[in-house]
């Protein structure tokens, strides 16, 4: 298979430095499936072009079935499913553009975070559902869609065309992004892998769709395609995509025909309007002071730090992969010190006391608390409100009467909650803690609201009463 890649972003050939590939040299890259090959068709100032190209040998392949794969004997010789091309190049891509892909640009890294002028072409690519399928895909991400159907055979025409289409995209697009897509969704439009998916699976999806995914209006369709006939994968991924931000995966049957679905109506991600509320509440409580306690990737942080309001942010997490995709999504390494000044990252649990966690106007517990044990949440209280004393604390929870209205949810909505209340649950608690601990609460709902089951997430905004005691 052939993937280029071009711009005409002058001056071009900064398109190497992005790859981390030198136009001048033909670099070779083995895989277990083959051979990917790099080199630069054209390169000059006005334009510069990249090619990908993976040639795939057979018997390495079939030799390189992993312990865990089911033995077909001759059949993994003869059957062309295993050699689904698109996702052997998705594959090689990921491999062979690893750094490009996590946003490192090196002496480059300015234009490696803004969007430039690119251009992909695959002459020869699978595409179940022929060239709509394609246009529905990349479209909403910003790219002007060129799918063609290739014909079975030009010399009989009659014969209509194949399951293939010859693919150019062309948009102003952020080059990790472009890579990180194209990762994703060329075994989508396919629909076949070359490899028997495994429980990291949703964690490959994730990564690559971290900065995209959440918010595409076909993210339940790519994760059926994706994740094939796996159901508790699917509803894994599509539990942890509504923890990043949707309306939560309302999970839709697998498609089995190749009839385009009729477009839904895009609605604000129910993740998007928690961050808007959140962020609401502490600008009308006047905080200038702000910590996220439990910050996860760092995208309530990286809205609060692009705020001159806030002149002080910190956010704490107990993982510290967490940290490093918030310190990467705020771009730490890349602020002047009069900006790193204002925002700190730390390592740290909920459950414990730390000195870190006092003097700020405000803290956040955005989707926290149903992680925590039951038997812990009296710790927790007692941390937060006890101890750290913030003028506002802000919580927000799922809110459990409401999963029955998405489709397929049985049980809770992630698989790491250890509890989802009722509202009168959550009210039941958040007065307890409020009157333990010297504050006033309200609660809101926020999110499409039910005229029975209420809205999908619950707030409570605890304010601090004056002279009730002493910090």
């Amino acid at each position: 298979m052939l993937l280029t890649v071009a711009t005409t972003h002058q001056p071009a050939t900064d398109l190497g430095y992005l790859l981390h590939k030198h136009p001048d040299r033909v670099q070779h890259f083995e895989q277990s499936f083959g051979t990917a090959t790099v080199f630069y068709p054209e390169a000059s100032n006005e334009r510069c072009t990249v090619a990908l190209m993976l040639d795939v040998d057979p018997v390495r392949l079939a030799r390189s079935r992993g312990k865990g794969s089911p033995d077909f004997s001759l059949a993994q010789y003869v059957n062309d499913r295993p050699y689904a091309a698109s996702s052997l190049l998705a594959v090689a891509l990921a491999k062979v553009f690893s750094t490009a892909r996590s946003g490192r640009g090196g002496s480059r890294q300015e234009l490696a975070d803004r969007p430039i002028p690119l251009e992909v072409n695959i002459p020869v690519l699978p595409c179940r559902g022929g060239p709509p399928i394609a246009h529905r895909l990349f479209e909403p991400l910003g790219w002007t869609v060129d799918a063609l159907p290739v014909p079975l055979d030009e010399g009989f025409p009659e014969w209509g065309g194949s399951r293939y289409v010859r693919l150019r995209l062309a948009g102003q697009v952020r080059l990790a992004d472009a890579l990180n897509q194209l990762h994703v969704l060329l075994p989508v439009l396919d629909e076949s892998k070359h490899y028997w998916q495994g429980p990291d699976e949703v964690d490959k999806l994730m990564r690559s769709g971290d900065a995209w995914l959440p918010t595409h209006p076909e993210r339940e369709f790519i994760t059926h395609r994706y994740l094939g006939r796996a159901g508790t994968l699917r509803r894994e991924a599509l539990a942890r995509l509504a923890e990043l931000g949707d309306d939560l995966a309302d999970e839709v049957a697998p498609v089995e025909d190749e009839e385009v679905q009729q477009p839904v109506e895009k609605r604000l991600p129910l993740n998007a309007q928690r961050h808007a509320a959140v962020y609401q509440v502490l600008l009308g409580a006047g905080a200038q002071s702000v910590i996220d306690l439990g910050c996860g990737s760092g995208q309530l942080l990286d809205r609060l730090v692009k705020t001159a309001a806030f002149s002080r942010v910190a956010g704490s997490d107990v993982s510290a992969r967490s940290l490093q995709h918030a310190a990467a999504r705020l771009r730490l390494e890349q602020m002047s010190e009069r900006q790193a000044d204002r925002v700190q990252l730390f390592h740290s649990a909920l459950t414990y006391e730390d000195d870190r966690f006092a003097g700020f106007d405000a803290a956040v517990l955005m989707e926290v608390v149903e992680h925590i044990d039951p038997s812990r949440l009296e710790a927790l209280e007692r941390v937060v409100w006890g101890a750290a004393r913030p003028r506002v604390v802000v919580v927000t929870t799922p809110n459990s009467e409401y999963n029955v209205m998405y489709e397929g949810l049985t049980g809770m909505r992630h698989p790491d909650h250890r509890f989802e209340w009722t509202r009168s649950e959550f009210a039941e608690w958040s007065e307890h803690v409020a009157a333990a601990y010297g504050y006033t609460v309200q609660r809101r709902g926020v999110g499409e609201v039910d005229e029975t089951l209420g809205a999908p997430t619950q707030m409570a905004i605890f304010t601090w009463q004056e002279g009730r005691d002493e910090r």
